[in-house]
């Protein structure tokens, strides 16, 4: 018999799911492995074998890719070029000229851009679970098992695991998976992102939760944060029944954004391409307020010429019609998004290097050229086009980024994601006509805590007071400046931190369109006064987990 326990996590989707445990396979079976016979493969003949199991792994990325859409697609598109990278595959023939087997060869070249990743810090770190992931797929190919992953169940169930690849969550079909627990990952991790995007509740950081018996009746609570093993099956039962009723009734919010007292709040969706684009415009959002450029030109060896920026910006700006407008974010390459025609070769730490307007410093035509295109494609399709700049850090930048754009005719932004331009909100206001923050970045740079460090998920947690603390100073200098200031970061999807963030004085929310009905019901259920009361008990906490206790507690009476 199971002894009932509750396992605890960091919430990254809200939702309560009942199911059946179903544990994740993550690798390949040792007597596989002991079964594979190395000793006929020569040199040439390994490395043959590992290019051909290593193509299609990268072909399967990227089958997924093309039936995935938004953060999905573009996390498994960088991960098949992570497969097919030149620099592992030398890695690879290193270790077998050395005198290697392939299958040491393999978990060498791995290890050895496990070690120079993790080194690197940041967000670069992130990568290594995409890396592990390729190296489980590959090895099972070589030995001729299936690629490992997340099996699809048989019956609704509850998926828990170490972690989760990107291919693993960008295939979940939500009608089977209810729900997510890790105990690896934070809030920010791809796990957590994909998640969201698909409106699957999810958990992570979750202790043990690898370890529960398989088939093991539990009940996940992404609001909470909450994995209770083997509960009352009648209380289990009528809490998930009470969540899907809930889900249900957010379909019938249409928009647009405000509090049930009637004060608005634009609510906007995060793109990344034209068909991000096309689909957020169909649902109840009032325009973009962030579009991603860099993931345009993730494959790219070579800068896109002016001509072609301007075809691929119109495209994304062309759906949204008078009254609705685009943020466009200069490129914010670098780190976990490397560009080969942007960005320096082997920064000891990339999150704290050269990265976001940054790069515009020894390459002005960088910024000059994408500046042009935005300029040209808002002129084109007639969008009211925004733009804005990623790691602003002086009040010198933000005045060169803004003369920039104006001399343009367009309106210009930067993002605050460096404490140092929270605290400088007022002067930078000076210079530009909004600000956006990104949580994500805000809060590891706030707390000094890579979003991936599983021991450190508390930290990297957007409920944090200091981090809201930041908030709350930036949303006040653009009240006091007659300013717009939104969020565009993870923490814009959470419905209650998005009542947070409103009663802070951040006057748009910009995130998944998949996550925007949750957050446009739960804005119209309460009032602005209610949001107020919500956030100043939230910055008078002391950790993330009694901020959710306080603002929810606040919202509901």
């Amino acid at each position: 018999m199971v002894t009932p326990r509750t396992l605890t996590g960091t919430p990254v989707v809200p939702g309560v799911a009942h199911g059946p445990a179903v544990l994740v396979r993550a690798e390949v079976s040792p007597e596989a492995i002991a079964a594979f016979d190395t000793t006929e493969l020569d040199e040439t003949g390994a490395l043959e074998a590992f290019d051909t199991a290593a193509a299609a792994v990268a072909d399967g990325y990227e089958h997924r890719a093309a039936t995935s859409s938004g953060a999905a697609a573009q996390v498994l598109t960088a991960t098949a070029g992570l497969a097919r990278d030149r620099g592992l595959r030398s890695a690879v023939r290193r270790q077998l000229r050395a005198g290697d087997d392939l299958l040491d060869a393999l978990h060498a070249a791995v290890e050895h851009f496990a070690e120079m990743l993790t080194g690197m810090g940041g967000l670069m770190a992130e990568r290594v679970t995409d890396l592990r992931d390729i190296e489980r797929r590959v090895l099972a190919r070589l030995v001729g098992e299936p690629e490992p992953g997340a099996p699809e169940p048989d019956e609704p169930s509850i998926l828990l695991a170490e972690d989760l690849s990107p291919a693993d969550t960008a295939g979940l079909d939500p009608a089977r998976v209810l729900g997510l627990a890790t105990r690896r990952g934070g809030p920010t991790s791809h796990t957590a992102i994909i998640a969201r995007q698909l409106g699957i509740p999810c958990v992570v950081g979750v202790a043990g939760a690898d370890e529960v018996e398989a088939g093991t009746d539990v009940l996940l609570d992404g609001a909470s944060g909450e994995l209770s093993i083997a509960p009352d099956p009648d209380r289990a039962r009528t809490l998930a029944a009470e969540d899907a009723e809930r889900r249900r009734a957010l379909e019938s919010w249409t928009g647009p954004g405000a509090t049930a007292d009637g004060r608005g709040v634009e609510l906007l969706a995060n793109v990344a391409d034209a068909s991000s684009a096309g689909s957020a415009a169909s649902g109840p959002v009032e325009g973009v307020g962030l579009f991603r450029t860099e993931l345009c030109f993730l494959n790219r060896s070579d800068e896109p010429a002016v001509e072609e920026q301007t075809d691929i910006y119109a495209a994304v700006l062309e759906p949204w019609s008078e009254g609705q407008h685009v943020v466009v974010r200069t490129l914010d390459a670098g780190s976990d998004k490397p560009l080969a025609f942007a960005g320096h070769d082997s920064e000891e730490n990339p999150a704290l290097g050269v990265r976001g307007l940054r790069l515009s410093f020894d390459n002005p035509g960088l910024l000059e050229r994408q500046l042009d295109a935005v300029a040209a494609a808002a002129e084109r399709t007639g969008t009211d086009t925004w733009v804005m700049a990623p790691m602003v850090a002086t009040v010198a930048e933000a005045e060169a980024f803004g003369d920039a754009v104006h001399s343009r005719g367009l309106r210009a932004g930067v993002m605050i994601e460096v404490p140092a331009a929270a605290l400088l909100a007022p002067r930078l206001l000076e210079h530009v006509d909004f600000l956006s923050i990104g949580t994500n970045d805000l809060t590891q740079y706030t707390m000094a805590a890579d979003r991936m460090a599983t021991d450190l998920a508390h930290l990297t947690d957007p409920w944090q007071p200091a981090v809201l603390t930041l908030v709350a100073a930036t949303a006040r200098a653009g009240q006091e400046a007659g300013k717009p200031v939104g969020v565009c970061g993870e923490a814009a999807a959470d419905p209650v931190l998005a009542c947070v963030l409103v009663g802070l004085g951040v006057t748009s929310l910009s995130m998944s369109d998949s996550a925007v009905r949750a957050v446009g019901a739960q804005l119209a259920s309460v009032d602005h006064a209610a949001c107020e009361r919500a956030a100043q008990a939230a910055l008078g906490t002391v950790d993330p987990t009694e901020a959710r206790r306080v603002a929810l507690a606040e919202l509901r009476a």
